[in-house]
């Protein structure tokens, strides 16, 4: 079995954490525990890793960009402070320079000088900085709380559940049923946001509670939109706050999880909300830059539990950097991977619904789109993943229709292009809306700004996914699913389409007379329906 050694360090809004483990590939054994020597040792299906070192360093990092927009001239030098110190430790452990992974998280998304900030840290430390976006922070904890769960807690993976962490810029939130993803937030509103907020208020005579409780109402009411919050079985907390919760009044789940009653945690939020920072610091041992965030965090967690009928709280011990850790070791071609693409379609599935779309129609081009993927894998060279990209296009691309009929190729583009599907990076939505943008009209103009902006790859990805696309859309030009299956047969410079079982195909032929017309510029095949 072969091992390397990989660090993973996050720059939060509230400190710099670093995780060093050693990667194992090879294995096929599932399980966790400790080694002889005392550390974590965790078996997945494609390998497994064995923690060997963490270290963390509090720094203010929110409180400048939630307060001024922009990262502070001493955070920002106390920073690479911290990371150099980070860089010697590795050192130490002869990380090689490729396995040694810089990630920031929400308050760097928004911060007006990042790009200044990330070259810094490149030019000081020689490390290449990851901005995470909140969908795919999303992606990351997800995997995270999937595997410290594991099958320890049944109902997820039966009921409908709740997964949040409260951090110090932003709430990342998700929504699943029977542990398939309905849709997940990145929600801008964090501990530091909040305190900030209330402090600007502070003559209003408002508890922080009701504060909060007015600020979530907007919240509550599109997520009832999404899933019915009264439904929800199983509350997932992840966060510094709900691991003190768990701590002190929790049981243990498993190596990684720990579990707390419902009316426990609303007991201990309650009390919590009572102390004072002096008061919390000595309770909890924690630092006062922490303690400033852990009222309202743990407020946040009991409002949003008190809507859902979660009788338990699960509260696994994992965070960001074990997510990434384990994307790391199980790889970009484990069976996880296509769990995580059926997750993006089912995505893709509630924000049509969202928008009232047809979809039998949708699915069914869908599945006709991926005939053809399939049957053509020499001429397009397109990818696993991009395989998985247009068949989201193909179930979003008549959504442009809930705001009007003419154009709606175009109204489907916005849609798409200002939504967050769950494991679904902000540039391939811009592939996908595109090719929703071209699934019907005219091919892109040069004046098309969207489709200019993408990089050279990208735009020839959109030229084929959407020739596929509009091809398979004419195939149920009527929206009756008329034509259920095919088969693909290349006879020289055309492409024979062969539906099964279907004799009149009037409205069809018609459909690909308007439509296959990019196809064959794109692929060189003439498409002909026999």
């Amino acid at each position: 079995m072969k091992s390397r050694l990989v660090a993973v360090v996050e720059i939060g809004s509230t400190g710099i954490r670093l995780l060093v483990a050693e990667i194992f590939s090879g294995g096929r054994v599932f399980g966790n525990g400790r080694d002889a020597s005392g550390q974590r040792f965790t078996e997945t299906g494609e390998g497994g890793w064995r923690e060997v070192d963490r270290a963390g360093k509090p720094v203010a990092l929110g409180w400048d960009v939630f307060t001024t927009g922009e990262i502070s001239r001493e955070s920002f030098l106390e920073c690479l402070s911290v990371l150099q110190n980070f860089r010697e430790l590795l050192r130490g452990w002869e990380i090689a320079p490729e396995d040694i992974h810089v990630i920031a998280t929400s308050a760097l998304r928004v911060a007006r000088n990042r790009d200044v900030f990330a070259d810094r840290v490149k030019q000081e430390t020689g490390f290449p900085l990851l901005i995470v976006e909140g969908i795919e922070e999303n992606r990351l904890m997800y995997l995270a709380v999937r595997f410290a769960l594991k099958q320890d807690l049944p109902i997820f993976w039966r009921a409908n559940s709740m997964i949040i962490e409260v951090g110090g810029g932003s709430t990342e939130l998700m929504l699943l049923r029977r542990g398939k993803m309905v849709a997940a937030h990145s929600l801008r509103l964090g501990t530091i946001m909040i305190d900030r907020q209330f402090r600007r208020n502070p003559g209003r005579g408002y508890s922080q509670g009701r504060f909060m409780r007015e600020n979530l109402r907007n919240t509550m009411g599109f997520l009832n939109a999404e899933m019915d919050l009264a439904h929800v079985r199983t509350f997932v907390a992840l966060g510094s706050e709900a691991r003190i919760a768990a701590a002190l009044v929790g049981a243990e789940l498993n190596e990684y999880s720990r579990i707390i009653n419902r009316d426990d945690f609303i007991a201990f939020a309650e009390k919590v909300e009572s102390y004072g920072i002096e008061e919390c610091v000595q309770r909890f041992h924690i630092s006062y830059e922490e303690t400033e965030g852990f009222v309202s965090g743990i407020q946040v967690y009991k409002l949003l539990l008190e809507q859902t009928h979660g009788a338990k709280v699960a509260v696994p011990l994992v965070s960001i950097r074990e997510g990434y850790l384990l994307d790391l070791a199980m790889g970009v071609e484990s069976e996880l991977q296509e769990e995580f693409y059926s997750q993006i379609i089912a995505g893709a599935v509630n924000l049509g619904r969202r928008y009232h779309f047809d979809e039998a129609h949708n699915l069914q081009v869908a599945k006709l789109c991926m005939i053809l993927f399939d049957a053509l894998t020499r001429e397009h060279g397109m990818n696993r993943r991009e395989r998985m990209m247009l068949e989201t296009a193909a179930t979003l691309h008549d959504i442009g229709k809930y705001i009007k009929n003419s154009g709606h190729q175009l109204h489907g583009q916005y849609i798409v292009a200002n939504s967050e599907i769950f494991g679904l990076r902000r540039e391939e939505l811009a592939i996908i809306a595109n090719v929703i943008r071209y699934h019907r009209g005219p091919p892109p103009q040069d004046g098309d700004i969207d489709y200019i902006a993408l990089q050279r790859e990208e735009r020839v990805l959109v030229l084929k996914m959407a020739s596929i696309l509009r091809v398979a859309d004419a195939m149920d030009r009527g929206h009756s699913q008329n034509i259920r299956s095919f088969t693909v047969e290349k006879r020289g410079e055309s492409l024979a389409l062969q539906p099964q079982g279907v004799r009149d195909l009037s409205l069809e032929l018609t459909g690909l007379e308007e439509k296959a017309d990019m196809f064959q510029d794109v692929f060189g095949y003439k498409v002909v329906l026999s």
